[in-house]
């Protein structure tokens, strides 16, 4: 039985003719991992779900060939299919989060493909904390990090010949970053798996892999400049958001999570919020714009006091303080299309004439980077960096006076999120916008924050192999 996969001249296209992926090639041996790189809509993840038979939906193939390890995946039975993916294939997606059953405890979701006696073993080799009560955990009390390492714990249960990993390390502070490429390289070297992954760290690609393919689209926004960003003097006291003795638990067991945890982001200020993966940055961010009810300390807009639930807090306090989340595609209704999703703030918060939202709506797109034709198209429809940009553009609808983003750069190549970064500068400067960023690349906070917010200490872990305990 073959060990290689084998991609020939492959395009992919939408029914009106407009093609994800062009006359794509590649080959993917035992032992190797092979990296993709490209910007953002360049059709990373539209060849990688190609590989497991799964094209986007209303897409088809009208050129090419996809051969994985001897099957011809998109023109086998659908019992072909079934089994290849059950014992040879797995495949971890962009958002991992989101193909993790929140019923599930993490025991059970790591052993739904393998034997119980694993779970802690495999947890282990992803570099997940051997912490007391991780196995009784549910994916909505890991953090996003967490979650990720959770899935690709389930992908390596099942032993498989070929290992497809969409983005693996966004969204992971840097020494876990590393550690998870020496596992993958573990894993090719040692194991003898054929590892396939789409990349924006083109540090990281140059240190774990054995090949490299680049893949380029039209209509790629063009590159940011390189100068450096201008930063506005924020004096304390001149308004913002700031919270106090911020205490915060997750899960029916209440597992404590924030502690007193202070924050200042005053009128066109950035502030970095940095530490390890699970520390506690995701549920700061939720906590502040209400998503995620504290349980202790204050939070407050231009001195007056917040309410812990956002669904009690007045229209205006809501348009004022916007949040854009680490993994879009669960934050993008996938039955509406881009324009509609643009338009609802403009509505609801009453930003625009009802006649002047397709030109705002146009606008929006511009400023993130995408063309107007992205207007009618559906989340499915688009790239993880262009759901992101979605995202950034929906919440900027609202015309906030503080945006609270989650790791929003993760999912984007270099250029598009220095371009990102630099439009959220201009914002700050031009509209006294305060930002309030998590990042896990802290050449990035450095260059754009004013100030920086330390969350937690170092996440307990397992030891990677050869380490002293």
């Amino acid at each position: 039985m073959s060990t290689h996969t084998v991609v020939d001249e492959l395009t992919v296209a939408t029914p009106d003719g407009r093609e994800l992926l062009s006359g794509a090639c590649l080959t993917a041996r035992a032992g190797q991992v092979l990296a993709l790189v490209g910007s953002s809509g360049s059709g990373k993840t539209t060849l990688l779900r190609a590989m497991i038979g799964d094209l986007p939906p209303g897409t088809a193939r009208t050129g090419g060939s996809v051969r994985v390890l001897g099957l011809d995946v998109l023109g086998c039975t659908a019992a072909d299919l079934r089994e290849l993916r059950r014992t040879r294939v797995a495949y971890v997606g962009q958002d991992p989060g989101s193909a993790l059953n929140p019923r599930m405890r993490v025991g059970a979701l790591v052993t739904e493909t393998g034997s119980r006696g694993e779970a802690a073993l495999l947890l282990e080799e992803v570099r997940l904390p051997a912490v007391p009560g991780l196995l009784r955990r549910r994916a909505g009390e890991l953090s996003g990090g967490q979650q990720r390492r959770v899935a690709l714990a389930r992908a390596l249960a099942r032993r498989p010949d070929l290992l497809l990993l969409d983005e693996p390390t966004a969204g992971l502070d840097p020494a876990l970053r590393d550690e998870i490429g020496e596992l993958l390289r573990h894993l090719a070297v040692e194991r003898g798996v054929a590892v396939v992954l789409s990349c924006h760290d083109r540090e990281l690609v140059d240190q774990l892999a054995d090949e490299v393919l680049e893949l380029s689209c039209a209509g790629t926004p063009p590159r940011a400049g390189r100068t450096p960003a201008v930063r506005q003097a924020a004096q304390q006291g001149a308004g913002g958001l700031r919270a106090r003795g911020l205490d915060a638990h997750v899960g029916a067991r209440r597992l404590p999570v924030l502690r007193g945890v202070d924050l200042d982001a005053p009128s066109g200020a950035a502030v970095g919020v940095v530490g390890p993966s699970g520390s506690g940055k995701t549920t700061l961010l939720r906590a502040l714009v209400g998503l995620h009810p504290f349980s202790g300390g204050s939070v407050t807009l231009d001195g007056v006091a917040l309410h812990p639930n956002v669904r009690r807090r007045g229209r205006e306090q809501r348009r004022r303080v916007q949040f854009v989340p680490q993994n879009p595609m669960g934050a993008l209704n996938p039955s509406t299309t881009v324009s509609a999703a643009l338009a609802r703030p403009l509505r609801l918060h009453r930003r625009r004439p009802r006649a002047a939202v397709p030109e705002r709506v146009a606008e929006l797109l511009e400023q993130v980077g995408l063309g107007a034709e992205h207007a009618a198209r559906y989340p499915h429809e688009l790239s993880g960096g262009q759901r992101q940009r979605v995202s950034i553009a929906r919440a900027l609808a609202a015309e906030p006076d503080v945006l609270v983003c989650d790791e929003i750069t993760s999912a984007l190549d270099g250029d598009t999120a220095q371009a990102m970064m630099e439009l959220l500068t201009r914002l700050r400067e031009t509209r006294e916008m305060a930002v309030v960023f998590a990042s896990h690349d802290l050449r990035l906070v450095e260059r754009y924050a004013d100030s920086v917010a330390l969350i937690g200490g170092q996440e307990e872990r397992a030891p990677a192999p050869g380490e002293r305990p």
